[in-house]
């Protein structure tokens, strides 16, 4: 028996081996699929379970995939909470599509790390390209677009392109004043803002004490307060602080609230301030022309970003953000060291996407991009965001014309916002006086909203997730995973009237 060579390498990319097994996951995948509506939305494990059904160690000799597959089904599909389900209704969805999945397979398949031209000229050009088409789809104005000297870049979430924007911000200012002066930026949002601004701001190095958050009302529907804006800048400046970014939203995470772009720049532009408009969920709508004017106002501002991955089903995660001055952005977060350097680089005709982000890797995520666009068409595309608006519409006129339960915020896109309302609770309550504007009872009724979320979530038939404005508990219902049909709104509003008649007569 003659000895193998050291130098003889397994291959681990046997292109048949890899033909027979790609074939057995999309089967699984398929399957997964089929049967989605069988599982339980959210998932009704308990913490810890998986380490009690999985080996301590790594196996040391390798496994069939067939083995592996039975416990993915076994012990890991128990496991999750079903975002592809038609019966998700949480958070803000991460929809996906075939075309979608292709694109990311594509892009795996590959397996380039494009952070720079030559290391993928085609990851590179494409990205730059995709860019301008869904800019073009958004008629954002040419000042974004890198065929009107702005550009654009794919990152992985908004949490992402906030920063990248806030630091491009900040030393813009610091080369003007100094660094020593950071202590004295001040950022500004809504009470509405996503987390994910704060989360920025401390990693920016921007004090806690200069975040300014301003409060928003249900008058307004959540939507930033130009003039409140306002005199918090001149109150800030009247003690010697420095105003240097604000983050404007178009479909905040709680309500889908919509701040008032145009006003809001027009009060920025008179501080000389960094706008970002963070439009990560309602920004996919904006490819119709009907729901464009959430956006009228944006040419004022510096940045734009909005997430594909959520309704514009390309798979997470890609994240599309665009600058006016993109020099700024890389002066900002480029390096250049020796083990990088390039011909292509040095000529300055070329996007180097490592720096207009934070890694130095980087994945192909425009391939999918692409891949959706081109398979869908814009047409296709405006048709059935359309039709998770339309099915939106539904639930709300369900729930409106429900005397037992209230919208609490005005429906914009696709996410209605509503709770059991207090009149019903004050009548399912009779027997005694109940004043609902007391803080006992305000608290009462938010305490039965929980109820019936949680009775709703443990049922396994739909999941929702919660939000609390102006100290009122109340229930989100967004629409936009893509199984989600007619027959899954309205089972659902089935599902929510009997946990709520059950809740209501447990409290009589």
């Amino acid at each position: 028996m003659g000895s193998q060579s050291i130098y003889t390498k397994e291959n681990l990319l046997d292109s048949n081996e890899f033909r027979k097994k790609a074939h057995m996951m999309v089967d699984f995948i398929a399957d997964y699929y089929e049967n989605i509506e069988k599982y339980p939305v959210l998932s009704q494990v308990a913490p810890g379970y998986l380490k009690n059904v999985l080996p301590k160690s790594a196996p040391y000799c390798p496994e069939p995939i067939e083995s592996i597959l039975k416990d993915v089904q076994e012990h890991i599909v128990p496991g999750l909470t079903h975002w592809q389900s038609p019966n998700f209704f949480a958070y803000f969805p991460a929809n996906s599509s075939i075309a979608g999945f292709l694109g990311e397979m594509l892009a795996t398949g590959f397996n380039v790390v494009g952070f720079n031209w030559v290391s993928s000229p085609a990851a590179s050009e494409l990205e730059s390209i995709v860019i301008d088409w869904l800019g073009q789809m958004l008629v954002l104005p040419k000042s974004f677009l890198f065929s009107g000297g702005g550009g654009g870049v794919i990152h992985g979430s908004s949490c992402e392109a906030i920063l990248c924007t806030l630091l491009t911000a900040r030393d813009l200012v610091l080369n003007t004043i100094g660094s020593d002066s950071i202590g004295k930026l001040v950022v500004y949002c809504s009470d509405q803002t996503h987390s994910a601004f704060q989360k920025a701001s401390q990693i920016a190095g921007i004090h806690s004490r200069n975040f300014r958050a301003i409060k928003t009302t249900r008058s307004t529907s959540f939507a930033l307060s130009p003039h409140l804006l306002r005199s918090t800048i001149c109150s800030d400046i009247e003690d010697g602080l420095i105003p240097l970014y604000l983050c404007a939203t178009v479909g905040t995470t709680s309500t889908a609230a919509v701040d008032p772009l145009g006003s809001l720049c027009n009060v920025t532009k008179d501080y000389g301030m960094w706008v970002h408009v963070d439009a990560a969920y309602a920004g996919s709508a904006c490819i119709c022309p009907e729901f464009h004017h959430f956006i009228d106002g944006v040419e004022g501002a510096n940045s734009f970003s909005f997430n594909p991955h959520k309704l514009l089903f390309t798979m997470l995660d890609c994240c599309c953000l665009w600058v006016k001055d993109s020099n700024a952005l890389i002066k900002s977060l480029s390096t250049s060291p020796e083990y990088l350097r390039n011909k292509a680089t040095d000529s300055k005709q070329v996007v180097d996407y490592k720096d207009w982000q934070i890694s130095l890797s980087r994945r192909f995520r425009a391939m999918k991009l692409w891949i959706v666009l081109r398979s869908y068409g814009v047409e296709k595309l405006r048709n059935v965001l359309r039709s998770n608006v339309a099915l939106a519409k539904l639930f709300e006129e369900l729930v409106a014309t429900d005397n037992k339960f209230e919208i609490v915020a005005p429906r914009k896109f696709s996410l209605v916002c509503f709770r059991i309302s207090p009149s019903a609770i004050s009548k399912a309550k009779s027997s005694i006086i109940f004043n609902s504007k007391s803080e006992t009872n305000k608290s009462y009724i938010n305490e039965i909203n929980n109820k019936l979320l949680e009775s709703i979530n443990s049922s396994g038939g739909l999941y929702m997730t919660p939000t609390v404005v102006e100290g009122v508990f109340v229930l989100r219902c967004a629409i936009g995973a893509t199984l989600t049909q007619e027959a899954h709104v309205r089972m659902a509003w089935n599902v929510i009237k009997k946990h709520a008649d059950v809740i209501l007569n447990m409290h009589v």
